[in-house]
């Protein structure tokens, strides 16, 4: 089962001596850009594990495609999942407000399921999965398109929409608060009007807004206020300015948005903004996108640039980013979960689904597939959200 092969703290503290040790190589080394190859023994530390991923995946274990070997197996597996917990919080759940899809056709940025979307969609998608309760929020572009008054009247609209929905279904929907983020008076406004009267569960961001990441200074005023009030930050990505429209045929979704996250994380670690705000309890979505994956490189990044170097240490660099939450959002099969376990604690991963863009049930499948054990899959599925959102 791949149950064995999970991180649990034992191997966590394993992979932080190895991920030191090789930031203190990185130290000895003459100075280099941050863009620099470097070539040491220790760039190795996953090659180990090359052999169990590849096996896993020529195993059929992503969840939601034709790779899936079993299916009535894996069937049975979701549907012991559910039984055995009652509760499934999706915490990465996309709404769409009816004025909301008119403002973005009206700027030609609909897309189908943004247009096929329906609340009985929803719900019925909810249903199959057995998805108790979704913590809802718009996706790109959110409100970060057309002009100011445009961006203060999408928050508005899809924050008033979303708590409606909330009233309408308290035992099913909350939603994270949208922000007019390039408009700083109006995205305080919004924090004050969505968190004390609409009773928002948290707020969410783009991982980009204009080409600045979250760490950047000119959001320092609101990333201040949602400190004081320690709220949680869900995160959903972008594509950052930089790289639209890069190759034919390819959606910014496919690349860009895990590549965003990795950017926003980056930003708020090296910008200082994560160390100054640390009552802001961050949810990245896609399992931290490439972050993961990348992890090492951060880690050696202080040892690198010695303006970094000043504000965190590598071993800073492992515990924020260990102390962030994570969701499952197209990410609940090996390859995203065994990188990401082998980084962080099972009770730092979060229950999502990306709906409608994704089904909830493809990741009740992927979940159940992977072999956790119960304990386990009860923290990802609810236990977590629970305790993250006081629900």
């Amino acid at each position: 089962m791949l149950r064995d092969f999970q991180l649990k703290k034992k191997k966590n503290n394993n992979f932080a001596s190895n991920l030191e040790s090789n930031s203190a190589l990185a130290g000895s080394l003459p100075e280099q850009s941050a863009g620099s190859h470097l070539s040491c023994a220790s760039c190795c530390t996953f090659v180990k594990r090359r052999g169990l991923l590849t096996g896993l995946l020529g195993a059929g274990l992503f969840a939601g495609t034709e790779m899936l070997s079993g299916a009535s197996s894996t069937q049975a597996l979701a549907a012991e999942a559910s039984s055995s917990d009652s509760l499934l919080i999706d915490v990465h759940h996309h709404v769409f407000a009816p004025d909301y899809v008119r403002e973005l056709e009206s700027a030609n940025l609909a897309e189908a399921p943004a247009r096929k979307w329906s609340l009985a969609r929803s719900m019925d998608d909810m249903d199959k999965a057995g998805v108790t309760r979704a913590l809802t929020s718009p996706t790109t572009p959110a409100a970060s398109f057309g002009d100011s008054s445009t961006r203060l009247r999408v928050a508005r609209m899809c924050n008033e929409y979303a708590a409606k929905l909330a009233q309408d279904y308290p035992n099913r929907f909350g939603f994270f608060a949208t922000l007019p983020m390039l408009d700083i008076e109006g995205s305080l406004a919004e924090i004050a009007y969505s968190v004390d009267v609409l009773k928002a569960s948290g707020i969410a961001m783009l991982t980009s807004y204009d080409g600045k990441w979250l760490g950047d200074a000119s959001f320092a005023p609101i990333m201040e206020e949602i400190n004081r009030r320690k709220l949680v930050v869900y995160t959903h990505p972008s594509s950052p300015k930089c790289c639209t429209a890069m190759q034919s045929g390819v959606p910014g979704s496919t690349i860009e948005f895990a590549t965003d996250t990795t950017r926003t994380i980056t930003s708020l670690l090296f910008t200082g903004a994560a160390q100054k705000f640390k009552d802001i309890r961050f949810i990245f979505s896609h399992a931290g996108g490439t972050m993961p994956f990348l992890i090492e490189r951060l880690t050696m990044l202080p040892n690198l640039n010695a303006e970094f170097g000043k504000r965190i240490s590598p071993e800073q660099v492992l515990q924020i980013i260990r102390g962030f939450y994570y969701d499952t959002a197209q990410a609940a099969h090996p390859g995203a979960l065994l990188s990401l376990l082998n980084l962080v604690d099972v009770s730092q991963v979060l229950f999502g689904t990306d709906f409608p863009y994704r089904t909830s049930i493809d990741h009740v499948k992927g979940l159940a597939s992977y072999g956790f054990s119960k304990a386990d899959l009860g923290a990802i599925r609810f236990k977590n959200a629970q305790k993250l959102l006081k629900i």
